[in-house]
């Protein structure tokens, strides 16, 4: 299952301190040897401040106690440097933490820096040493810290790129700290950013769309309502685009969004038309899956992919979250996607055949014969579908249904009042940027 690691691809549009959990999960999975992982972990903390976390991979690495002087002299140095940041921004991080100054602060900006200024001479220096204590706090590790000072360091700063610099470090920071809501706060607004601001160039802006959607990863796979967030980001237009232009691997992700998600089932006949298009620039058994069963109508191909597909899920680390219940451990978004992915080979091959055979079904579905006819039974009666069992025969008989061309019109025009909307945003959000700017 290596050819359908992403991890290189993901790692590629992640900040490093991203990576860890990622690389966390094929340590938990045995994906790769032990030494491999915490070579990797290494050669990724060397460009940190975590010294003391790579002293420990390297003595378990290597089975020692003794550390390399490099990293003796490392540590030092990030001591030596984050006493000196803290000394600098210790005056403005002392009036922050006391409540009763903080009250003096008002949502003008420059009356703020102004009133700093005049009042306790915290000026410019003190305000951007803040912002190089944050971040230095984020390479540190210390991500509550950095979250705490960037969030701060944005109500002061009137420099738009150091401020959206501070929003992604912060967006990161609630990442690795699993503060779900807030960091999806943090994305949307980081969205709005994006979509709204006159980047130097049209790849610019294309490059912080990947990053967005990469980042929105973590989000997404643990949020409660992420399922929903994934398929309403990655298929507006220009995030679309985005996939198409330089990031096929994420169609893995929106194809297993739509399929687990009953709800936007409508999603659906888009992904279809995306995956086709995009097939020689990526596939894998999630989107092969889609292609064999409502492209080519290979039931066979769509059965072997499906086996294949659990395979991907469980070796994935967005989609191979384990819950432990008691004695027993569970994969819910595998046994959501297995499920509903039979759901979708017994729709599409009752849609084309009249009288089915259970024995045949079974095999289709990857069952047992017992399992299948329990299954097709509890289907027919908890659904509107319109069949009955014959036990005697061993066979499912469909009725015919002819589709009301009404019907057909309104689900056709289903997305139309949402295209358009964001058709005018498109248009809107751009001119109204450069009148801003114009002025």
């Amino acid at each position: 299952m290596a050819e359908h690691d992403l991890t290189a691809l993901l790692a590629a549009q992640m900040d490093r301190h991203l990576v860890f959990p990622l690389l966390e999960f094929l340590q938990e999975r045995q994906f790769y040897s032990e030494p491999e992982i915490l070579e990797a972990k290494i050669r990724l903390l060397s460009g940190t401040n975590m010294v003391d976390y790579a002293m420990d991979i390297h003595k378990s690495l290597h089975g020692t106690d003794d550390v390399p002087e490099d990293m003796v002299r490392r540590r030092a140095e990030v001591v030596s440097r984050l006493r000196s940041l803290e000394e600098a921004a210790a005056p403005l991080v002392n009036f922050l933490q006391n409540p009763q100054l903080v009250q003096e602060l008002r949502p003008d900006k420059q009356y703020n820096i102004h009133m700093l200024q005049d009042r306790y001479q915290i000026g410019p220096d003190q305000i951007e040493a803040l912002y190089q204590y944050a971040k230095f706090q984020f390479e540190c590790g210390n991500y509550s810290g950095a979250a705490d000072y960037l969030y701060q360091y944005r109500a002061l700063c009137t420099n738009s790129e150091r401020s959206v610099s501070a929003l992604w470090g912060k967006l990161a920071a609630e990442i690795l700290m699993q503060n779900w809501d807030v960091a999806l706060e943090e994305l949307n607004r980081l969205k709005e950013i994006i979509d709204s601001k006159n980047f130097s160039s049209p790849l610019n802006q294309l490059q912080n769309r990947i990053w967005l959607m990469h980042w929105a990863l973590f989000i997404f796979f643990n949020h409660e309502n992420g399922r929903n967030g994934i398929i309403d980001l990655f298929f507006q237009d220009r995030y679309l685009n985005a996939i198409q232009t330089n990031a096929h691997h994420l169609l893995r992700y929106l194809a297993t969004a739509v399929v687990v998600n009953k709800r936007r089932r409508n999603m659906l006949k888009e992904l279809i038309k995306v995956i086709q298009q995009e097939q020689h620039s990526y596939k894998d058994p999630i989107t092969e899956f889609l292609e064999c069963l409502y492209v080519n109508y290979d039931f066979d191909g769509a059965q072997q992919k499906l086996m294949e597909c659990e395979q991907v899920i469980l070796n994935d680390p967005f989609l191979g979250k384990r819950i432990e219940e008691g004695n027993f451990v569970t994969v819910p978004l595998r046994d959501e996607f297995l499920e509903n992915a039979r759901l979708f080979i017994f729709e599409t091959y009752c849609r084309i055949h009249r009288c089915i055979d259970t024995g045949m079904l079974a095999q289709k579905l990857n069952m047992s014969y017992d399992e299948a006819e329990l299954w097709i039974m509890n289907l027919v009666r908890n659904s509107k579908l319109d069949a009955r069992i014959d036990s005697v025969s061993g066979t499912l008989i469909m009725t015919t249904n002819h589709v009301n061309v009404h019907e057909q019109i309104i689900e056709s025009l289903k997305g139309l009042n949402m295209r358009t909307y964001m058709l005018a945003k498109n248009i809107v959000e751009p001119a109204q940027a450069a009148q801003q700017a114009a002025r």
